[in-house]
Protein backbone atom coordinates (compact mmCIF):
# COMPACT_ATOMS: atom_id res chain seq x y z
CA UNK A 1 0.00 0.00 0.00
CA UNK A 2 1.08 3.36 -0.35
CA UNK A 3 2.23 5.75 1.77
CA UNK A 4 -0.42 8.73 3.04
CA UNK A 5 0.55 11.31 4.82
CA UNK A 6 -1.65 13.40 6.92
CA UNK A 7 -1.89 16.88 8.51
CA UNK A 8 -4.75 16.87 10.50
CA UNK A 9 -6.46 20.27 12.20
CA UNK A 10 -9.08 20.61 14.95
CA UNK A 11 -9.01 23.71 17.70
CA UNK A 12 -9.63 20.54 20.06
CA UNK A 13 -6.71 18.83 21.36
CA UNK A 14 -9.17 15.73 22.65
CA UNK A 15 -10.87 15.30 18.78
CA UNK A 16 -7.10 15.26 17.63
CA UNK A 17 -5.31 13.34 19.38
CA UNK A 18 -8.67 10.42 18.80
CA UNK A 19 -8.80 10.87 15.26
CA UNK A 20 -5.08 9.98 15.26
CA UNK A 21 -5.20 7.41 16.88
CA UNK A 22 -7.68 5.87 14.44
CA UNK A 23 -5.57 7.06 11.49
CA UNK A 24 -2.29 5.72 12.50
CA UNK A 25 -3.71 2.91 13.38
CA UNK A 26 -3.99 1.57 9.61
CA UNK A 27 -0.91 0.58 7.76
CA UNK A 28 1.06 2.90 6.17
CA UNK A 29 -1.26 5.95 6.97
CA UNK A 30 1.22 8.65 9.25
CA UNK A 31 0.13 11.62 11.24
CA UNK A 32 2.86 14.51 10.21
CA UNK A 33 1.72 17.37 12.20
CA UNK A 34 -1.16 18.93 13.90
CA UNK A 35 -2.72 22.12 13.84
CA UNK A 36 -4.96 23.80 16.36
CA UNK A 37 -6.18 26.87 14.18
CA UNK A 38 -6.19 27.70 9.88
CA UNK A 39 -3.01 29.66 9.73
CA UNK A 40 -1.36 27.06 11.29
CA UNK A 41 -2.38 24.42 8.84
CA UNK A 42 -1.85 26.12 6.18
CA UNK A 43 1.81 27.02 7.32
CA UNK A 44 2.49 23.50 8.14
CA UNK A 45 0.78 21.97 4.23
CA UNK A 46 2.52 24.05 2.31
CA UNK A 47 5.60 23.08 3.97
CA UNK A 48 5.14 19.53 4.55
CA UNK A 49 2.82 18.69 1.69
CA UNK A 50 0.93 15.91 2.50
CA UNK A 51 -1.07 13.77 0.28
CA UNK A 52 -3.89 14.67 2.51
CA UNK A 53 -5.62 17.11 5.02
CA UNK A 54 -8.65 16.71 7.72
CA UNK A 55 -9.48 19.69 8.85
CA UNK A 56 -12.27 20.86 11.04
CA UNK A 57 -14.59 23.76 9.43
CA UNK A 58 -14.89 25.51 12.29
CA UNK A 59 -11.60 27.02 13.48
CA UNK A 60 -10.14 30.30 14.78
CA UNK A 61 -8.24 32.63 13.30
CA UNK A 62 -8.62 30.96 9.62
CA UNK A 63 -12.04 28.56 9.40
CA UNK A 64 -11.46 25.00 7.54
CA UNK A 65 -12.78 26.24 4.58
CA UNK A 66 -11.07 29.14 3.54
CA UNK A 67 -7.94 27.61 4.76
CA UNK A 68 -8.84 24.95 2.15
CA UNK A 69 -9.08 27.27 -0.65
CA UNK A 70 -5.75 28.76 0.24
CA UNK A 71 -4.15 25.03 0.60
CA UNK A 72 -5.75 24.06 -3.04
CA UNK A 73 -4.84 27.34 -4.66
CA UNK A 74 -1.04 26.77 -4.28
CA UNK A 75 -1.37 22.74 -3.91
CA UNK A 76 -3.96 21.69 -6.54
CA UNK A 77 -3.06 17.87 -5.98
CA UNK A 78 -3.55 17.48 -2.06
CA UNK A 79 -6.61 15.67 -1.28
CA UNK A 80 -9.05 17.28 1.50
CA UNK A 81 -11.66 15.99 3.91
CA UNK A 82 -13.69 17.88 5.86
CA UNK A 83 -14.46 16.58 9.87
CA UNK A 84 -17.36 18.37 11.36
CA UNK A 85 -20.34 18.34 13.47
CA UNK A 86 -22.55 20.77 11.03
CA UNK A 87 -25.03 18.48 8.40
CA UNK A 88 -26.12 22.00 7.38
CA UNK A 89 -25.83 21.41 3.75
CA UNK A 90 -24.51 25.17 2.89
CA UNK A 91 -21.46 24.14 4.64
CA UNK A 92 -21.14 21.03 2.46
CA UNK A 93 -21.88 23.04 -0.80
CA UNK A 94 -19.01 25.95 0.26
CA UNK A 95 -16.71 23.03 1.31
CA UNK A 96 -17.05 21.18 -2.20
CA UNK A 97 -16.64 24.71 -3.90
CA UNK A 98 -13.23 25.15 -2.01
CA UNK A 99 -12.15 21.91 -3.05
CA UNK A 100 -13.04 19.47 -0.81
CA UNK A 101 -13.69 15.59 -1.62
CA UNK A 102 -15.21 14.52 1.51
CA UNK A 103 -17.27 15.48 4.20
CA UNK A 104 -17.44 13.71 7.37
CA UNK A 105 -19.35 14.36 11.05
CA UNK A 106 -17.86 14.22 13.42
CA UNK A 107 -20.35 11.57 15.40
CA UNK A 108 -19.18 8.82 12.81
CA UNK A 109 -18.16 5.31 13.44
CA UNK A 110 -14.26 4.97 13.07
CA UNK A 111 -15.19 2.64 10.46
CA UNK A 112 -16.63 5.65 8.72
CA UNK A 113 -13.67 7.85 9.08
CA UNK A 114 -11.20 5.17 7.38
CA UNK A 115 -13.73 4.37 4.79
CA UNK A 116 -13.67 8.65 3.86
CA UNK A 117 -9.47 8.85 4.37
CA UNK A 118 -9.35 5.50 1.65
CA UNK A 119 -11.83 7.66 -0.73
CA UNK A 120 -10.73 11.05 -0.47
CA UNK A 121 -7.07 9.54 -0.62
CA UNK A 122 -7.65 7.91 -3.64
CA UNK A 123 -9.69 11.00 -5.16
CA UNK A 124 -13.29 10.32 -4.68
CA UNK A 125 -15.88 11.46 -2.75
CA UNK A 126 -17.11 10.76 0.25
CA UNK A 127 -20.05 11.63 2.87
CA UNK A 128 -21.56 10.83 6.07
CA UNK A 129 -24.38 8.21 5.40
CA UNK A 130 -26.61 10.66 7.64
CA UNK A 131 -25.54 13.57 5.02
CA UNK A 132 -26.22 11.83 2.25
CA UNK A 133 -29.36 10.62 3.50
CA UNK A 134 -30.48 14.55 4.65
CA UNK A 135 -29.04 15.60 1.67
CA UNK A 136 -31.31 12.83 -0.68
CA UNK A 137 -34.29 14.11 1.77
CA UNK A 138 -34.18 17.69 1.11
CA UNK A 139 -33.48 16.98 -2.58
CA UNK A 140 -36.46 15.11 -3.05
CA UNK A 141 -38.80 18.14 -0.82
CA UNK A 142 -37.71 20.55 -2.99
CA UNK A 143 -38.46 18.86 -6.78
CA UNK A 144 -42.06 18.04 -4.71
CA UNK A 145 -42.61 21.40 -3.58
CA UNK A 146 -41.29 22.98 -7.38
CA UNK A 147 -43.41 19.86 -8.44
CA UNK A 148 -40.53 19.68 -11.29
CA UNK A 149 -39.06 16.14 -12.34
CA UNK A 150 -35.69 14.82 -11.69
CA UNK A 151 -33.86 15.71 -14.77
CA UNK A 152 -31.40 12.86 -14.81
CA UNK A 153 -34.04 11.02 -17.02
CA UNK A 154 -32.90 12.99 -20.09
CA UNK A 155 -29.34 11.79 -19.73
CA UNK A 156 -28.14 9.37 -22.54
CA UNK A 157 -26.71 6.25 -21.04
CA UNK A 158 -22.80 6.75 -22.23
CA UNK A 159 -23.92 10.18 -20.48
CA UNK A 160 -24.92 8.94 -17.26
CA UNK A 161 -21.36 6.60 -16.84
CA UNK A 162 -19.77 10.10 -17.70
CA UNK A 163 -21.52 11.34 -15.20
CA UNK A 164 -20.33 9.02 -12.56
CA UNK A 165 -17.03 9.22 -13.40
CA UNK A 166 -16.72 12.95 -12.71
CA UNK A 167 -18.76 12.65 -9.66
CA UNK A 168 -16.17 9.96 -7.96
CA UNK A 169 -13.57 12.59 -9.12
CA UNK A 170 -12.06 11.48 -12.65
CA UNK A 171 -10.66 13.45 -15.24
CA UNK A 172 -11.25 14.18 -18.02
CA UNK A 173 -8.67 11.64 -19.30
CA UNK A 174 -9.29 9.03 -16.79
CA UNK A 175 -13.40 8.98 -18.12
CA UNK A 176 -11.29 8.90 -21.75
CA UNK A 177 -9.40 6.11 -20.64
CA UNK A 178 -11.92 3.92 -18.90
CA UNK A 179 -14.59 4.63 -21.41
CA UNK A 180 -12.23 4.03 -24.60
CA UNK A 181 -13.03 7.66 -26.47
CA UNK A 182 -11.13 10.74 -27.12
CA UNK A 183 -10.48 12.81 -24.40
CA UNK A 184 -12.46 15.51 -26.09
CA UNK A 185 -15.45 13.38 -26.60
CA UNK A 186 -15.15 13.02 -22.52
CA UNK A 187 -15.22 16.56 -22.25
CA UNK A 188 -17.97 17.25 -24.75
CA UNK A 189 -20.18 14.32 -22.95
CA UNK A 190 -19.90 16.26 -19.44
CA UNK A 191 -20.30 19.60 -20.88
CA UNK A 192 -24.07 18.35 -21.39
CA UNK A 193 -24.56 16.57 -18.68
CA UNK A 194 -23.94 19.98 -16.93
CA UNK A 195 -26.46 21.39 -19.27
CA UNK A 196 -28.74 18.87 -19.13
CA UNK A 197 -28.97 18.85 -15.54
CA UNK A 198 -28.85 23.05 -14.96
CA UNK A 199 -25.23 22.25 -13.18
CA UNK A 200 -22.62 25.18 -13.55
CA UNK A 201 -19.43 23.71 -11.61
CA UNK A 202 -17.98 20.01 -10.72
CA UNK A 203 -18.85 20.54 -7.20
CA UNK A 204 -22.60 20.83 -7.79
CA UNK A 205 -22.20 17.69 -9.86
CA UNK A 206 -21.01 15.79 -7.04
CA UNK A 207 -23.94 17.61 -4.98
CA UNK A 208 -26.40 16.29 -7.67
CA UNK A 209 -24.44 12.57 -7.50
CA UNK A 210 -25.00 12.48 -3.35
CA UNK A 211 -28.67 13.25 -3.98
CA UNK A 212 -29.47 10.87 -5.89
CA UNK A 213 -27.42 8.06 -4.55
CA UNK A 214 -25.01 7.48 -7.57
CA UNK A 215 -22.09 8.04 -5.08
CA UNK A 216 -21.81 7.89 -1.32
Amino acid sequence: MKPLRIVLADDHTLVRQGVRKILEDQDHWTVVSEAKDGRELVKQTLELQPELVVVDVAMPLLNGIEATRQILRKLPATKVLILSMHADEAYIIQSLEAGARGYLLKDSADTDLVRAVTAVAEGKSFFSPSVAAVMLDDYVRHLAEKGIADRYSSLTEREREVFQLVAEGRTNKEVADLLCIAVATAETHRAHVLQKLDLHSTAELVLYAVRRGVIS
